[in-house]
């Protein structure tokens, strides 16, 4: 089959500051074949949709190839429509004018522009709104609007970040079905599908080749063939199938981010810990140590009956591991010594058993409690503990990474932190 989309060793690096660089994506390859659609499947920061940025030509790579139907990319290119996670609509105008304008940028005459515009509106199911005004519309609405702008170029390729994640589950699974049958029936002229998600039904749901990612940096560690033909919707069985190796996959990603011969990750002091509050982790430590799970922690039976994405669940257990609290194997979730001790103990007894996970386990909290008690003051800024993180991340990962260690400390009762003035202490506020 034809090859679409081709990219070859692409790279991407972001400027830090004046003397360092963040590698965000690392030797990434991929195609996408005619009559294709194909899924990026990672947690949040991993890059996808910065590659997705990379294939469209709105960004550039630092060093690799993309190429769309042979053809180099070395800028925007006509040929490719984009359906992003927020709407992005233009507020004072009406439906039709939101997906003229790609037309009209194009200096395509009036005329004909607005019998295209209508044809895509007549194909998403937005018919008898052309002229509305977004506040008018509901969020499955506006993300039809959405997906008629990209249609609306004719694209061959659509590339899709996050499209439904904004959206309710009964509108998302309503909007994803319309287009799979457009892509089915052949309503349209796009040949392939290229599409980030975090929800693992979506991508077992639609896609023919799921790609998982990995992070720190972004690179493509497994992939998935689908070999099921569609429409897969009405064989919930196959899909369940489907799911199960993609957790498994997932699993083993997961699992090759450790060293060899170790269970748990060791971290560094500028680990960038996942963006996970500890209520989270309570709550899954919980579900870890009732019967129900007890008899049952596959990866996709917890993210099932406790309505999580995998983001959000690979996330949780990541932080589970690094603070041996719970671990994966052949992808089942289980508890440790501690995560039993914990899920058992009261209120009181919890906050110790966290707090001295947190000290034997995360180096930057071991780090902000000898610098308190090396003080007289017995106090510093956020701030101090920001510039260091800095030198190993991004700025707004450093910042997340920060945020989350002393909510996590607070919740020990390890130091305090006054938010007015920025101020860890080991003192209580008056």
């Amino acid at each position: 089959m034809k090859k679409i989309i081709d990219v070859r060793n692409v790279r991407k690096t972001f400027k830090k500051d004046a003397t360092q660089d963040l590698l965000v994506l690392d030797q990434i390859n991929l195609s996408v074949k005619a009559g294709e659609i194909v899924a990026l499947l990672g947690t949040s920061g991993s890059g996808k949709s910065t590659l997705l940025r990379i294939i469209s030509g709105l960004i550039s790579p630092s060093s690799g190839s993309v190429s769309l139907m042979g053809a180099p990319v070395t800028g925007p290119v006509s040929g490719v429509g984009m359906v992003f996670q927020h709407f992005a609509l233009m507020p004072w105008m009406t439906v039709l004018e939101n997906v003229e304008i790609g037309l009209e940028a194009q200096g395509i005459p009036i005329k004909a522009r607005r019998k295209r515009a209508l044809q895509a509106i007549d194909l998403v199911g937005m018919d008898g709104f052309e002229s509305a005004y977004p506040r008018e519309l509901s969020g499955g609405m506006r993300q039809r609007v959405g997906i008629a702008r990209a249609l609306v170029i004719e694209p061959k390729v659509l590339l899709l970040d996050e499209p439904f994640s904004a959206l309710d589950i009964l509108t998302a699974d309503n909007l994803r079905n319309d287009l799979l049958r457009l892509w089915m029936k052949k309503s349209t002229n796009i040949q392939s599908m290229l599409m980030v998600t975090h929800n693992i039904e979506e991508a077992a749901t639609m896609a023919d080749r799921i790609l998982i990612f990995g992070h720190n940096p972004g690179s493509i560690r497994e992939e998935i063939k689908v070999t099921v033909e569609q429409p897969r919707t009405e064989k919930p069985v196959v899909i369940q199938s489907i799911m199960e190796e993609i957790y498994q996959k997932i699993a083993k990603v997961n699992r090759a981010d450790h060293a060899v011969g170790q269970r748990f990750q060791v971290i560094s002091l500028y680990h960038r810990l996942p963006r996970v509050e500890v209520g989270s982790m309570i709550g899954l430590l919980e579900a870890l140590g009732s019967e129900e799970f007890k008899k049952d922690s596959d990866l996709s039976t917890l993210a099932e009956e406790l309505y999580l994405d995998v983001d959000d669940l690979m996330s949780i257990i990541d932080c589970l591991e690094i603070l041996r609290l719970a671990f994966i194997d052949s992808g089942h979730v289980s508890l440790t010594p501690a995560g039993v001790q914990f899920s058992e103990a009261d209120i009181l007894e919890r906050k110790k058993i966290f707090a001295r996970q947190l000290q034997d386990h995360v180096p930057l909290v071991r780090h902000i409690l000898r610098v308190l008690h090396g003080r007289s003051s017995h106090s510093a800024s956020g701030q101090r503990f920001l510039i260091e993180l800095q030198d190993d991340l991004s700025d707004v990962a450093a910042a997340e990474v920060l945020k989350t260690v002393i909510e996590w400390g607070r919740y020990a009762e390890l130091f305090a932190y006054n938010d007015n003035t920025d101020t860890l202490s080991f003192d209580n506020p008056k």
